[in-house]
C-alpha cells in the first residue's frame, strides 16, 4: 500500500516555494463584509477566500451564495473526524458538467468546488471540538451555524483553461477572517468523544503540493483533478433547504449536469457514515465504498501507488491484486511484521488493517490527510476481512 511519490511533487514544491509571498502575507479581511459577486479567477491565487464570493457571513451564519450548490458523498473520505461542507458552482452561461459512468464528471472551465472542514464545538475552550461528525447537525442546506462549530480550513478546486488548480485557505480563530495557506498550517485541537474521552490532534492544513499528491489521480499527465464528484459517490439523497432529493436528479434539474441514466440505473456506492453494527449483507458494500473513497484514487492502475500492485477501485475483484494473500512489494516498516496485505478470516494478521490503524508516519495509510486513526473505519474493514472465508 505504499504510495509512490513522483518527481512532479518536487517540481511543484519548487514552484510553490518560489511563489510571491505577498499573496500569503496579505492582511486577512473581515468575512462579514462578503457582499460581492460569486466569481471565477482565471489565474492567480486570491489572498482571501471571500475574493471568490462563494459565501457570505450574516447573523453568525456562513451562508452559501446564490447558485452555490451543497453536496455530499455516500461514503466520505476520513479527515481526522472533521465534518465537511462541500459545494459546487458553475458560472452563469457555462455548459453543464458531462456525465461519466466511472470517472469524475467533466466540469466546464470556470467551475469552483469548495470543501470547508470544521468540527462541532465542545465545552471547555475553543480548541476543544466534538467527534460528532453529522454533516447536517449545524448546516440546514443553505447556512452553517458558526456559533456551534470551529471552522479550520476551506479548500478550493477551480477549473481553469489549463486544468484544475488547488488553493487552500486557513480560517483564523475569530471565525471571521481567512488567509491563503499555500505552505499549509497546523492547528492544535483536542477531540472530545462521547463520555468525555479526549484525544490530542495536531490538525494539518495541507500545502499546495500535498493537495496535488492526492488529487493527481493519473501520474502520466500529473494533472490535479477532483476525487468525489463521481456518479457512484453522488447517487443518493441530500437534504437540501427545499427538501430531500437525489443529487444526480437535482443536478440535472438545475443545469449542473447533463447526460447519464436515471439515478435508479446509475452506479451507486453504499452509504456508510461510521455505523459500527452492520448486517452481513451490507458489510462488503460498505467496506468497498470506504476503501474506494479513501484509497482508490491512489491505488489504481494510473495513481501514484500503481507500482505497488495493489488496486482498490470498485471494478477490481477481491483477489490477489486487491491484496488477498498478496505479499508487499515495498512497504518497509509498513508491514507491521505481517506477511500479506489481506489474510482472509484474520484482520489482525493483515497489513491492510495494520496500516489503517497505526499513526506512525512511515507506516500509516493514507499517508496524508490524517494524524489519528479512524477507529470506526478500521473496525469496518476488519469486520469485512474477518468474514472472508479461507486463509493464505
Amino acid at each position: 500500500m505504499l504510495r509512490a511519490v513522483s518527481g512532479v511533487f518536487a517540481a511543484l514544491l519548487l514552484t510553490a516555494c518560489g511563489a510571491d509571498r505577498a499573496e500569503e502575507a496579505a492582511a486577512p479581511a473581515d468575512l462579514s463584509a462578503w457582499q460581492g459577486e460569486t466569481r471565477f479567477h482565471a489565474s492567480g491565487n486570491p489572498a482571501r477566500l471571500e475574493d471568490w464570493g462563494q459565501f457570505r457571513i450574516e447573523d453568525g451564519r456562513l451562508i452559501l451564495a446564490e447558485g452555490v450548490v451543497p453536496y455530499g458523498l455516500n461514503t466520505a473520505l476520513f479527515s481526522d473526524y472533521a465534518v465537511k461542507l462541500r459545494t459546487v458552482w458553475l458560472p452563469e452561461g457555462a455548459e453543464p458538467a458531462s456525465w461519466d459512468d466511472r470517472e469524475v464528471f467533466d466540469f466546464p472551465v470556470g467551475t469552483v468546488i469548495t470543501k470547508t472542514f470544521y468540527y462541532p464545538r465542545a465545552t471547555g475552550g475553543f480548541e476543544r471540538v466534538s467527534l460528532d461528525n453529522d454533516p447536517h447537525a449545524h448546516f440546514d442546506g443553505r447556512a452553517l451555524d458558526l456559533s456551534a462549530v470551529r471552522v479550520i480550513e476551506t479548500r478550493i478546486l477551480v477549473r481553469r483553461e489549463d486544468g484544475w488548480a488547488a488553493i487552500p485557505y486557513a480560517w483564523n480563530e475569530d471565525q471571521a477572517s481567512t488567509r491563503l495557506a499555500r505552505t499549509g498550517a497546523f492547528v492544535d485541537l483536542t477531540l472530545i468523544a462521547a463520555g468525555g474521552r479526549s484525544q490530542a490532534l495536531n490538525y494539518q492544513v495541507p500545502d499546495v503540493n500535498q493537495c496535488a499528491q492526492c488529487h493527481v489521480t493519473n501520474a502520466a499527465d500529473a494533472q490535479v483533478r477532483p476525487i468525489g464528484p463521481r456518479a457512484r459517490h453522488l447517487n443518493g439523497d441530500y437534504p437540501y433547504a427545499h427538501g430531500n432529493a437525489n443529487q444526480l436528479d437535482h443536478w440535472r434539474e438545475i443545469g449542473l449536469l447533463q447526460g447519464g441514466p436515471a439515478a435508479a440505473d446509475a452506479p451507486r456506492n453504499a452509504v456508510w457514515h461510521g455505523e459500527t453494527t452492520l448486517a452481513a449483507a451490507a458489510l462488503e458494500g460498505a467496506a468497498r465504498a470506504y476503501i474506494d473513497i479513501n484509497c482508490a484514487h491512489c491505488h489504481s492502475r494510473t495513481g501514484h501507488a500503481r507500482t505497488s500492485g495493489l488496486y482498490l477501485e470498485p471494478s477490481d475483484p477481491v483477489g490477489p491484486s486487491f491484496g488477498v494473500c498478496k505479499p508487499p512489494i515495498a512497504a518497509g516498516r509498513g508491514t507491521g511484521n505481517r506477511l500479506y496485505s489481506i489474510v482472509p478470516g484474520d484482520a489482525a494478521a493483515s497489513i491492510f488493517t495494520f496500516r489503517m490503524k497505526t499513526d506512525r508516519p512511515d507506516a500509516m495509510m493514507p499517508e496524508l490527510g490524517r494524524s489519528v486513526s479512524h477507529q470506526e473505519g478500521v473496525a469496518l474493514v476488519a469486520q469485512w476481512i474477518d468474514a472472508m472465508a479461507g486463509g493464505c
